[in-house]
């Protein structure tokens, strides 16, 4: 049985406006810690998003 490994990118927008995106991808688990860590520090419309290896998610804008 294979093992497929899923990968997870992060969006978000900075407490001064500016749209982000995750320049690594994270499993979930680690996902979801980034994302508490965004929130905790100011950032909102913080989306975890599912991604294809190789790929990255591209800021909101």
């Amino acid at each position: 049985m294979a093992i497929m490994m899923q990968n997870y990118g992060l969006t978000w927008t900075d407490p001064d406006g500016t749209p982000r995106a995750a320049a690594v991808s994270y499993d979930k688990v680690s996902a979801e810690r980034r994302k508490g860590q965004l929130e905790a520090g100011g950032c909102t419309s913080v989306q975890v998003v599912e991604t294809k290896p190789g790929e990255l998610p591209q800021p909101r804008g």
